[in-house]
């Protein structure tokens, strides 16, 4: 049952590592002695964790249920997704073993985006759809990103933190892209079985701004991060993806917490362009705030978003937030706003930190909870 379908494993293991992953960081922060993971500093294991790990599982889940959809091809099932979840595994397994050299991390750890995004490229190209052909290109951007924080902690490259950046950049781009899709159409969907007029409005001009300014930022901070023009770059981008979330009329939504989570989350977008820009030109200790609006705030929350509503649909569900559905995604946003305010307000990090994380937690153990047992489970009214 769990190999019928990539969201299956795919979401089913995201949730349970940013369990784990932010659990780690936790009981760091509270003094309990962490050590002998695979990246020896803490806060470097944690980011890639997140992004390359969480991040990674959710991307192939989302992806490897879509791009049937997009091609009309049959979906990636049975053994070759269990050998793809199994690569996905193994570098969440190498990242906990202790004093693994760099370089045997490297190996193990590298092998899963790639082949991802082989697929995935494969899998348009035969059904030449190429539309969604830059879908598959940034999850190959994510991958080289893996590869070169990984080039990094091998002192190959001396780039700092490029490997992040690149990789929360292409997280981002990813969402941007997606969401470009699937937020107007699902409000316009929603309105309509509401039998309300289709309102959500998208412009050709606005969309190719949204993907050219924000790509043109995010590489300039992934290359550039102090320069003042990045910053200006990442400020002007903000401004074009809120006209652009503002034309989605998402304030239409709140009677359905399972669209208008989508436009909370997509917000997050913005705030945290916003954010990096006025850390870089103004006051460089916002640039914690930028990144997990990013982080928390974004890939948190429509990652969740997706995953959800995903899950419910391919499982033959109404497409209905519930009561436990709309506390995920209260307690998801929560945590964004705390963590994002224990940047702004230094002085009470000791409380807000950890309730950042304790809300983190509770949002995903509740998902795990909640969707696990249908990621498991046939599809309603199917029997084995």
């Amino acid at each position: 049952m769990l190999f019928r379908n990539a969201f299956r494993p795919f979401f089913l293991g995201a949730g349970l590592w940013a369990i784990i992953t932010l659990s780690i960081r936790i009981a760091e922060l509270s003094g309990y002695g962490i050590s002998g993971l695979a990246f020896g500093d803490l806060n470097r294991w944690h980011a890639h964790e997140l992004l390359f790990g969480y991040g990674s599982a959710v991307v192939a889940g989302f992806a490897l249920t879509a791009i049937p959809n997009w091609t009309g091809r049959l979906p990636v099932a049975g053994t070759a997704l269990a050998v793809l979840f199994g690569l996905w595994i193994a570098g969440r397994v190498a990242a906990l073993l202790p004093q693994l050299p760099p370089a045997a991390h490297f190996a193990v750890d590298v092998a899963f985006l790639p082949a991802l995004a082989g697929l995935a490229a494969r899998e348009i190209a035969v059904a030449k759809n190429y539309r969604n052909i830059p879908v598959a290109g940034l999850i190959a951007l994510l991958a080289l990103a893996n590869a070169a924080f990984h080039l990094e902690e091998l002192e190959v490259l001396a780039a700092g933190q490029f490997g992040a950046r690149l990789g929360l950049g292409a997280l981002v781009l990813l969402m941007g892209l997606i969401g470009g899709r699937i937020v107007p159409s699902f409000t316009n969907n929603w309105l309509a079985r509401e039998r309300r007029a289709r309102a959500a409005i998208t412009h050709r001009l606005i969309e190719q701004l949204a993907h050219g300014a924000s790509g043109a930022a995010l590489l300039l901070w992934a290359f550039l991060p102090y320069e003042p023009a990045t910053g200006f770059a990442l400020a002007s981008a903000a401004i074009v993806q809120i006209v652009r979330l503002a034309g989605w009329r998402g304030w239409l939504t709140t009677r359905e917490p399972l669209v208008l989570v989508l436009h909370v989350g997509y917000a997050w977008i913005p705030a945290g362009l916003a954010l990096l820009g006025a850390a870089i030109v103004w006051d460089p200790s916002l640039i914690s705030a930028g990144i997990h609006a990013l982080t928390v705030g974004a890939v948190g929350t429509m990652t969740l978003a997706v995953m959800t509503r995903a899950t419910l649909g391919h499982t033959g569900r109404a497409l209905h937030a519930e009561s436990g559905t709309v506390a995920i995604y209260a307690a998801i946003t929560a945590s964004a706003l705390v963590r994002v305010s224990a940047v702004l307000l230094p002085d009470s990090g000791g409380v807000l930190l950890p309730l950042a994380g304790a809300l983190w937690l509770f949002a995903f153990g509740l998902f795990v909870a909640i969707f696990g047992r249908m990621h498991l489970s046939p599809r309603v009214g199917e029997t084995v």
